[in-house]
């Protein structure tokens, strides 16, 4: 999370950052169901209201990475497909360039915060569930433009089984670095590497 450059941003930026820290720390002590958001906000010292238009949801706590713009790169590349080049080959680099545009995004598991955010995604049931029909929407989204810039060399199931093998491994090799406590992207990478070779 980079900090923004103007002071009415700034202050946003650190009043996201509180709630944020904040309700890790209730969710880890607490649970996450029995936390409520009048009580993240009475520990980060604000209003509800002021919670409420920071985040929609105490979901959205958790699941705050705009995946949209990351999403969006890896569409990007394969609108932008060479000539000549192999759909392995664009798939990866489309995975990849998704890796680089998160950026920040991906921490290391090793770190408390993201530690505890990605336990809770993985283990709260509602979170686990959004978070997979969020992969889901991916996918889909992927495949259909895997499929369109591949124009004739797959059809819809070949380009859905190719984005499911790609997206399926990352998901399973970021669980086990989770599990492991090593750094996310060199697991996602790698698992990318093996699927498309």
């Amino acid at each position: 999370m980079t900090e923004p450059v103007g002071l009415r941003e700034r202050k946003k930026w650190r009043t996201r950052k509180a709630l944020i820290e904040t309700a890790y720390r209730l969710f880890e002590q607490q649970g996450y169901d029995r936390t409520t958001t009048a009580e993240i906000a009475a520990a980060a010292e604000v209003s509800t209201a002021t919670f409420f238009n920071h985040f929609a949801t105490k979901e959205d706590l958790l699941l705050t990475d705009d995946g949209e713009h990351i999403l969006r790169a890896g569409l990007d590349v394969l609108a932008a497909r060479e000539d000549g080049e192999a759909v392995a080959g664009l798939l990866r680099r489309a995975m990849h360039r998704m890796l680089a545009e998160a950026g920040a995004g991906i921490r290391d598991p090793a770190a408390e915060p993201e530690r505890i955010r990605l336990e809770l995604i993985t283990s709260v049931p509602s979170l686990r569930a959004t978070a997979l029909q969020r992969a889901f929407d991916a996918q889909q989204r992927l495949s259909a433009a895997l499929c369109q810039a591949c124009d004739g060399e797959l059809d819809e199931i070949d380009a859905a089984a190719l984005v499911g093998a790609v997206t399926g491994a990352v998901f399973a090799a970021a669980q086990t670095a989770v599990r492991k406590g090593i750094p996310l992207d060199d697991a996602m990478r790698r698992s990318i590497d093996l699927v498309t070779a």
